[in-house]
């Protein structure tokens, strides 16, 4: 039991700085996106623990990881638009007018 508890704060603290990150280094976008995919990450740490502990079928993780690899290649492929129309990943290098 004190495993799981120990685990289940290393998932929140893991979601915590991913979170912290994702607020502070807003400029580049492929800081930002590693950051969302630190989230996910330790919401699937998370969800792994959670179905663990309540012995519930481990179907749904599989779900969550073809969502989570759908969002990192939409992000993977808004970068490469982003930098070759723009030349960088700044935020603040193009308007959105």
């Amino acid at each position: 039991m004190m495993i799981f508890i120990n685990m289940l704060l290393v998932s929140i603290f893991m979601f915590i700085i991913g979170n912290m990150i994702f607020v502070s280094k807003h400029k580049h976008l492929l800081v930002v996106l590693l950051s969302l995919e630190f989230i996910v990450l330790s919401i699937f740490f998370f969800m792994i623990l959670l179905f663990n502990y309540i012995e519930f079928d481990m179907y749904m993780l599989m779900v969550f990881l073809v969502f989570s690899v759908c969002e990192g290649a939409l992000g993977l492929s808004i970068l490469v638009s982003m930098i070759r129309t723009h030349g960088n990943d700044y935020f603040q290098s193009f308007s959105m007018v």
